[in-house]
């Protein structure tokens, strides 16, 4: 009890001095080593997220917002933060580019380094303008300097030895038809945003941002392929890129890459949102905003979200969609069923629609089969086309074939006349197929 009481006697000028040593140090480290190669690494900006973290948390907790003389400072600690955070989540790109084995990326890694030198060009800066402000508040400066041992690069010129077999094997099958679904399924959904895959203008960009495409958005779909890659790690795969099933290690390598962008785009939309958008009524905000918008490029930066983080996003997500399919096609359990068409009008619109809901939401191959006949059940137009024949020859069943999680529930609609009565009026549907409304 006296020791926490000793720490909370310590004044808010001393802790701050303390919990801005290593802050400054970093910032003092990229004016000395800038232009030495790797000076900008993955341990470098853990250090400066993990350092800014604490010193924001510091600040925040004594008020330093609703401060005139120390909401400078809070704010240049929250942008290297964040900038940061961007960097880190590039880097690890660039750094895995090489085992992700997707195609025809050689653009992709040059505009990647682009918004690298860009983000680190940022924080050079930033961090003059950090110590002198440190300086303004009677920040000493730190006695000891960091060198270029402090934050060695990531790679190595060696590979560990590969001696833990991670093959896939039949008791996986139901795992990866379902992360091949549900990556069919983000894709489809990431389509809402409407890109147009051009390179958008800036006031086209602030035609979108933030009003369609924002930190709370881009966030909710990282948490969704978050979740794919988990489940994927845990359930289907746990080893590394190197080897193993190729086909289903690069559908990995998908969403993979999705996720690390959506990552860096979260991280410098929210900086944008929050410290470049608009910066309040109050003339300590505006003042301390307009120096920001001097300092990081606000253009650049949407720039770079936009038409290279957003682009790609759209990019391996579209691109990624074959490969799902193809190995949800392979791995799905495949089936049959026979049921009666619907009374009275057959397979007309609402019927068929039905039926290619169903489909789509599971997205394996079904089929419709009609005597020696098959028509793509995913497609309206193809089961009206079924209809038809089914019509003029007086069929009465027909037999659906394919993926067998799209057929339990093809039967189910069957079971209800395909969700309308012998009018073709619409009735509800059982709960199993709430889904497909």
């Amino acid at each position: 009890m006296n020791k926490q009481k000793d720490a909370c006697a310590i004044t808010f000028t001393e802790k701050v001095k303390i919990f801005s040593n290593d802050f400054l140090k970093c910032c003092l480290y990229i004016l000395s080593h800038c232009d030495e190669k790797n000076s900008f690494n993955k341990k470098l900006f853990s250090k400066f997220i993990s350092t800014t973290q604490v010193l924001e948390d510091f600040l925040d907790f004594h008020g330093a917002k609703s401060n005139e003389k120390w909401y400078f400072y809070r704010e240049l600690t929250a942008t290297v933060k964040h900038i940061s955070l961007g960097c880190y989540s590039q880097n690890h790109i660039s750094n895995r580019l090489a085992f992700y084995d997707l195609p025809n990326i050689e653009e992709f890694k040059n505009k990647g380094q682009d918004i690298r030198d860009f983000l680190n060009q940022t924080l050079l800066k930033i961090a003059p303008v950090v110590i002198n402000e440190a300086k303004q508040l009677k920040i000493p400066m730190p006695m000891e300097a960091l060198d270029p041992t402090n934050f060695p690069s990531i790679a190595t010129s060696e590979m560990l030895d590969y001696d833990i077999d991670d093959q896939d094997v039949d008791t996986q099958k139901k795992n990866i038809v379902k992360i091949a679904n549900d990556f069919l399924k983000i894709s489809e959904s990431f389509e809402e945003f409407g890109y147009h895959y051009k390179s958008y203008t800036n006031e086209e960009i602030l035609g979108i941002v933030p009003s369609k495409v924002n930190e709370v958005e881009i966030r909710q779909y990282e948490m969704l392929v978050h979740n794919l890659q988990s489940s994927f790690d845990t359930y289907v795969i746990h080893g590394g890129y190197r080897f193993g099933d190729r086909k289903i290690k690069r559908l990995r390598s998908f969403f993979l890459i999705v996720f690390h962008l959506l990552q860096m785009m979260g991280r410098l939309l929210h900086f944008y949102e929050r410290h470049l958008y608009q910066p309040g009524s109050n003339i300590a905000y505006k003042n301390v905003h307009n120096k920001l918008v001097d300092i990081v490029n606000s253009k650049e930066l949407l720039d770079y979200t936009i038409n290279y983080g957003f682009f790609y996003v759209c990019h391996f997500l579209s691109t990624g969609k074959d490969l799902a399919r193809e190995i949800l096609n392979e791995n799905m359990e495949r089936s049959s069923i026979k049921v009666g068409i619907p009374e009275q009008l057959g397979f007309h619109c609402r019927p068929s629609l039905l039926v290619a809901k169903i489909v789509h939401y599971y997205g394996g191959i079904v089929e419709l089969c009609v005597g020696s006949r098959k028509f793509d059940a995913s497609s309206v137009l193809d089961m009206q086309w079924a209809g038809g024949m089914i019509k003029k020859e007086n069929i009465t069943k027909v037999v659906f074939k394919g993926d067998a999680r799209a057929l339990k529930d093809i039967e189910i609609l069957a079971g209800v006349n395909y969700g309308e009565d012998i009018m073709g009026k619409s009735i509800p549907l059982p709960n199993e197929l709430k889904y497909i409304k």
